[in-house]
């Protein structure tokens, strides 16, 4: 079960964030706070999985108030205000819920953070989740075909898929893959070992896409596939 808590001034919408978390069942919402300071307190002392966090309160908006949080905690931010969603995702929020919304649309949200926990919670897990188009992606690792660096971004090229662009590090990317299938060649390559077709005059092969491999990876290439 994902601890959860609720921070909104509106009364209705707790009411709304409770009915529908009891319709899910995998969600356990442990407590509400109409009172944003109430709800920072209360999570200084008692961490939890998921806050569903109101933008627009008084004293304190739930964005300033998420920059406050010390444990890694995922949020769905909530408000009646678009224009909020680009910082909110630029914190690396799970979702953004635009009042008023379905339960249809609030469990699109639960759901995702059902399967974050069910992958970070397995260390076997065959999926990553990384943010791009202002959301978290799932990412099965079969269909990685490489991953390039491009200055502050990184490029994913998938199997049949889109390219996926995401703002994150080659160090943060490698932290996330399993270190007996993902191998960094080059500053700016990471390769799926079982996907590398050849290897020659340090340039690996992987389908159409021509790698080369760095000189300070050299070593540790030719030992994976010598």
């Amino acid at each position: 079960m994902i601890k959860a808590i609720a921070i909104d001034d509106e009364p209705i919408a707790l009411k709304v964030i409770e009915n529908f978390c009891h319709e899910i069942g995998s969600i356990t919402l442990e407590k509400t706070f109409s009172d944003a300071e109430d709800g920072l307190k209360h999570l200084k002392k008692f961490p939890t999985d998921l806050i569903f966090l109101d933008i627009d309160m008084p004293n304190i908006n739930g964005i300033d108030l998420y920059k406050q949080i010390k444990q890694n905690t995922l949020v769905v931010f909530i408000t009646s205000r678009a224009d909020y969603a680009v910082e909110g995702f630029n914190l690396n929020a799970l979702d953004y819920l635009l009042k008023p919304f379905t339960f249809e649309r609030f469990k699109q949200a639960t759901d995702k953070a059902t399967d974050y926990f069910a992958v970070h919670d397995n260390p076997k897990s065959q999926h990553i989740f990384v943010r791009a188009d202002y959301s978290l992606q799932k990412i099965n690792l079969d269909d990685i075909i490489c991953v390039e660096a491009l200055d502050d971004y990184l490029k994913i090229f998938l199997h049949q898929q889109k390219t996926l662009v995401v703002r994150m590090t080659m160090k943060a990317l490698m932290e996330k893959l399993p270190t007996n299938d993902f191998l960094r060649v080059h500053r700016s390559f990471i390769v799926p070992i079982k996907k590398v077709e050849s290897l020659r005059n340090k340039t690996i092969q992987i389908a159409d896409k021509k790698i080369p491999v760095g000189n300070s990876y050299e070593a540790d290439v030719l030992k994976h596939f010598n």
